[in-house]
């Protein structure tokens, strides 16, 4: 097996590294200090800048404007792109707007994809993801009670979301509504094109996340639908496969939120070593002489690696053998991945002490951005269960419930 990474790859990924310190750093200290939403100026000057350098989208195919990169390929780039807090902002490939301009292009009509799909791959406009509902668990992603009744050529919406990534100023949701109640359960849901301007899409309020309510992109909406109407002609993809839709973006997806995870960590770790190196409890006797503090850096190496084989092996199943055959892969990488997330920042917090806690370094920002990768894209709980079932079954055991 071939352990390197093509040199193609391996040089965009240090010409991004290099344009991210140099370019990136004060604007990441400026949407900590201030918020996003008063950072848009100096964001959309650097994402010109990517434009300019023929980095944009590159999760996306060329005939998208992206620059056409594989699975693989953009699971490596993503890495180094997740190690700055407005990386994958300034390169375009940003949740929710990256897995919505996947589905576009996988389901989406000529007419959805000029309307809504261009204009986000261009960077001219934003969107959001409506599913989840606050009385309904997000680990039974069938069950919601938002509706779409068709009435004529138009569907009327009624319902009420909460964690819509981004819907503060985004341009159109994707809804996911239930349009056929009577059908078998991962029948019954479609999935729906709702401009934010539609009369009866109204945001409640930005949900306070950790104490932050956010602003523009980094913000996550309470939406309600009130006899919200859509033409039909903006179901996308086929009534009742809404379901099917949903789990066609967690694969890649997944991917590329778990490199992300891993650009985190890896900027993580390299704050809690240097730390550990300058930091003295007395003169001349650095906090890295603690065996506890070496055992946190050792441990923490050990499982960053061994995450990053995991993420790569699943996205290279993906591009093999296909989405379905990688099932298991993806809930694996999910779940292990974030939980190594959260212990490589917790670890560096904790080497900072309460310094850790403050604006001096971007670690209090991924925390508090980053606690929810145990949660979003379904529970840990949940997909541990489905790695577990598809073990057991080779034992024979029965776990449909």
């Amino acid at each position: 097996m071939d352990f390197k990474i093509p040199p193609r790859v391996e040089g965009l990924r240090q010409d991004i590294g290099t344009f991210l310190e140099e370019r990136a750093g004060d604007v990441e200290r400026a949407v900590i200090k201030r918020g996003m939403a008063n950072c848009l100026p100096e964001l959309a000057e650097l994402r010109g800048e990517v434009k300019a350098r023929g980095w944009w989208c590159p999760q996306l195919p060329e005939s998208h404007g992206g620059m056409g990169l594989s699975l693989s390929e953009f699971a490596l780039v993503s890495e180094v792109i997740g190690r700055s807090l407005v990386g994958h902002y300034v390169f375009n490939c940003q949740a929710p707007d990256a897995g919505n301009m996947e589905i576009l292009i996988e389901f989406g009509n000529e007419r959805q994809q000029r309307e809504f799909l261009a204009p986000v791959a261009r960077g001219d406009a934003r969107s959001c993801f409506s599913m989840t509902e606050r009385d309904r668990p997000g680990s039974n992603p069938v069950w919601m009670e938002t509706r779409a009744e068709r009435d004529g050529d138009e569907f009327v919406i009624n319902g009420q979301k909460w964690f819509t990534t981004a819907a503060d100023g985004a341009s159109f949701a994707i809804v996911m509504a239930i349009t056929d109640p009577e059908a078998p359960p991962h029948r019954r849901a479609s999935q729906i094109i709702v401009p934010c301007d539609t009369p009866g899409f109204r945001i409640v309020r930005n949900v306070p996340v950790v104490g932050h309510v956010g602003g523009d992109h980094d913000s996550h909406a309470e939406v309600a639908y009130e006899d919200c109407r859509v033409p039909v002609a903006n179901l996308l993809g086929e009534q009742g496969a809404g379901f099917a839709i949903a789990q066609s973006r967690l694969g890649p997806g997944r991917i590329h939120h778990c490199m992300r995870w891993l650009g985190i960590c890896a900027r993580s770790f390299e704050l809690l070593c240097r730390r550990a190196a300058e930091r003295e409890l007395a003169p001349g006797d650095p906090l890295g002489t603690r065996q506890i503090v070496q055992a946190w850096i050792a441990e923490c190496r050990a499982r960053i690696e061994a995450a990053r084989w995991m993420v790569l092996h699943a996205a290279w199943k993906i591009e093999h053998e296909g989405a379905k055959a990688a099932r298991v892969e993806v809930s694996m990488i999910k779940y292990f991945v974030a939980d190594v997330l959260s212990e490589v920042i917790d670890r560096a917090i904790q080497v900072h002490g309460a310094a850790g806690l403050t604006d001096a370094t971007p670690l209090a920002s991924f925390y508090q951005g980053e606690r929810a990768a145990r949660i979003y894209d379904g529970p840990d709980e949940v997909h541990k269960m489905v790695v577990a079932r598809q073990v057991l079954r080779q034992y024979g055991v029965d776990t449909r419930r």
